[in-house]
C-alpha cells in the first residue's frame, strides 16, 4: 500500500510547497517595489568606487573618484597609467589629522593637495612615480587629500586657502552610499 503522507520519509517534502513559498516571496517583493515606485520612493542605485564626480577646487571643476574605504585608500591611483587633465582622486578621512602619502606602484607623476575640514587648501606637493618616500603634511588638522596630475595646482595658480567644494563632496558621498556627517560634512538641507 502506498503512503499518502506528503512528508513521507520515502518521498521527502513535496516540491509544490517550495514553489508556492517562492512565488509568494516574489509577489511580496514585487508589491513592495511597485508600492515604492508608485509613491515616488525609488532609491537611486549606489555608485561604485570607479565613478567620477564633478567637484570644484576653487573655480576649476575636477572629475574626482572617491577613496573612502580602507581598501580604496590603500589602492588609490596605484597601477593607473593615464589620468585625464582634470581627473583625480579625493581621499576622505573621518576626522582631521596629519596626512602622509607615498607612490608605491604608481607610475603617474602626481600632485597632492591637503585640505582642512573647512575645505581650505593648506599644502600641496609633487609626488614622483614609484617613490616610496612618504610625503607628510606639516599641519595636523587636515581631512581631505586630492591627487591630480603633477603640475595641476601650479598650472591653475592655486594658492593656500583655495576651497574644495564640500557640498559637491557631500553629494558624491551620498551617491556612493556613505553618510556625509561621518566626515563632518553637513547633511543635505530639506526643502
Amino acid at each position: 500500500m502506498k503512503n499518502a503522507n506528503p512528508l513521507s520519509p520515502r518521498r521527502g517534502p513535496r516540491r509544490p510547497r517550495l514553489r508556492v513559498l517562492a512565488g509568494l516571496t516574489l509577489l511580496l517583493g514585487l508589491a513592495l517595489l511597485s508600492g515604492g515606485i508608485l509613491q515616488g520612493k525609488t532609491a537611486a542605485p549606489v555608485k561604485g568606487a570607479a565613478e567620477f564626480f564633478p567637484i570644484a577646487v576653487g573655480d576649476k571643476v575636477l572629475r574626482l573618484q572617491l577613496a573612502v574605504t580602507g581598501p580604496e585608500m590603500e589602492r588609490g591611483l596605484m597601477g593607473r597609467r593615464t589620468l585625464a587633465a582634470d581627473e583625480g582622486m579625493v581621499f576622505l578621512f573621518p576626522k582631521p589629522q596629519r596626512l602622509s602619502f607615498w607612490m608605491r606602484n604608481t607610475p603617474l607623476p602626481l600632485d597632492i593637495g591637503y585640505f582642512d575640514a573647512a575645505g581650505r587648501l593648506r599644502e600641496h606637493y609633487p609626488l614622483h612615480p614609484f617613490d616610496e618616500t612618504s610625503v607628510a603634511s606639516r599641519a595636523d588638522d587636515l581631512q581631505f587629500a586630492v591627487e591630480v596630475n603633477q603640475g595641476w595646482f601650479r598650472a591653475n595658480q592655486f594658492k593656500r586657502d583655495a576651497l574644495l567644494d564640500l557640498k559637491a563632496l557631500a553629494e558624491a558621498l551620498r551617491q556612493r552610499g556613505f553618510d556625509p556627517a561621518a566626515y563632518g560634512l553637513k547633511p543635505k538641507s530639506s526643502p
